[in-house]
């Protein structure tokens, strides 16, 4: 009978062994990277991206793609975007479908796509202080814990950062020739006429959007009142802005019938001498196009005395993504000190800056390599004094849909 009752209870251990859930080999415990990398192996991670660059697609590719499926044997599915927006559209339908998991890992995003999905509650929370190279990122510059002039919440983790700048042909032009305000701008412009333009401002024209935030911080006299939203402020100051523009207007490139859509267009129309100055966010100045043989080597950048916007960018992980321990991988792996030491050259063809903070890196192999990294960007690069000297931050989220709208309205439609 002892027999019969043990072996009873030895099958019913066994059936409930074998009906007990076995643990996902996806989860994972945030605060334990080992688990991560576990739950990561052989996943693919669906990175989305802006995918107008073909140098910044084959950086991604090359040193990024390589280094998961060596390191991790993590699969990177670069995922092309128009614009930021389309990513953003996708987790917003997959909300409202109900779709969990849904398609989406990581995005390249900032401002107002950042603040979209916060809004929505749709982004995973409290993780990019939690990956291990966090600790090279300075958390308490404002310029990085807030996004156009929102809270990161630990929602994002930088990226790299960029900053607004002019590029010249210094064959053509001196430097003493230089505008170094937007006033001084519209006077030379009026006296070269033809001779420049910039980007419309809109969705894929960040760079004319940047540009035209700069001249609304010149024209109203102050950048930070700018980082949190104010109707009335904008209502107050955002005829004079409309009134620089139009007065601008007669003097520019084709008397601004027509405005290129991105920077290659203006990068094509400086290039072939149709105008007198690009525009640009890279660290390498024109160091980038150099390379490209899109710029001749004479080519040069440069900035006003103030009101040039720079900004941090970041990835964030949607609350449905299929395979967030990759992302978190990946997320990780931006930060490590040989990829930004590589991001800033303008062989590899990315182009921006640091997202860490140099001092922090305590490797002596790797500080060299950014030390070396930054030494390399040569004469077509603007001055890091002079950067340091304009740099204001970027405005609050919600004045980039207005003014790309009201640009339509007040200026490209008059």
């Amino acid at each position: 009978m002892k027999k019969i009752i043990y072996l009873l209870i030895t099958l019913s251990l066994l059936l409930a062994a074998c009906g007990a859930p076995a643990q996902s080999p996806s989860e994972f415990d945030i605060n334990d990277w080992v688990s991560v990398l576990a739950a990561a192996k052989g996943q693919t991670v669906n990175w989305y991206i802006w995918g107008g660059s073909d140098s910044i697609n084959a950086y991604v590719d090359n040193f990024y793609g390589k280094a998961l499926k060596e390191r991790y044997d993590i699969t990177l599915n670069r995922v092309p975007l128009a614009d930021t927006v389309d990513a953003v559209n996708q987790v917003l339908s997959e909300k409202q479908a109900g779709t969990d998991p849904g398609s989406v890992d990581l995005i390249w995003i900032n401002g107002e796509n950042f603040f979209t999905l916060k809004q929505a509650d749709m982004l995973y929370k409290d993780w990019a202080q939690k990956i291990p190279n966090a600790k090279l990122v300075d958390w308490e510059n404002p310029a990085i814990n807030l996004d156009f002039g929102n809270p990161v919440d630990n929602q994002e983790s930088p990226w790299s950062s960029a900053q607004f700048q002019f590029i010249y042909d210094s064959a053509r032009m001196s430097e003493d020739e230089l505008p170094r305000s937007y006033a001084d701008l519209k006077e030379w412009a009026c006296a070269n006429p033809g001779r420049f333009t910039y980007i419309a401002p809109g969705p894929g024209g960040f760079l004319g959007t940047r540009f035209a935030k700069g001249a609304l911080y010149e024209v109203s006299g102050d950048a930070k009142q700018w980082l949190s939203f104010d109707q009335a402020l904008w209502d107050q100051h955002s005829p004079a802005l409309w009134d620089y523009f139009n007065e601008l207007k007669p003097c520019l490139w084709r008397e601004g019938e027509t405005y290129p859509k991105d920077e290659s267009e203006l990068v094509n129309l400086f290039a072939n001498n149709e105008v007198d100055f690009s525009m640009t966010n890279d660290i390498t100045g024109a160091g980038r196009w150099i390379a490209d043989g899109r710029m001749p080597e004479t080519a040069r950048a440069f900035v006003f005395d103030n009101y040039m916007i720079g900004d941090f960018n970041y990835v964030a992980i949607p609350l449905n993504a299929p395979n967030k321990a990759a992302a978190l991988v990946l997320a990780n792996l931006l930060l490590e000190p040989e990829f930004q030491a590589a991001q800033i050259l303008p062989e590899n063809g990315f182009g921006l800056g640091y997202a860490i903070d140099v001092t922090r890196v305590t490797d002596e192999a790797a500080l060299s390599a950014l030390e070396t990294a930054a030494s390399q960007l040569g004469d077509a690069a603007t001055p890091a004094s002079d950067l340091a000297k304009s740099l204001v931050g970027d405005s609050a989220a919600e004045y980039q849909g207005l003014l790309e709208q009201d640009w339509l309205t007040f200026v490209l439609q008059q």
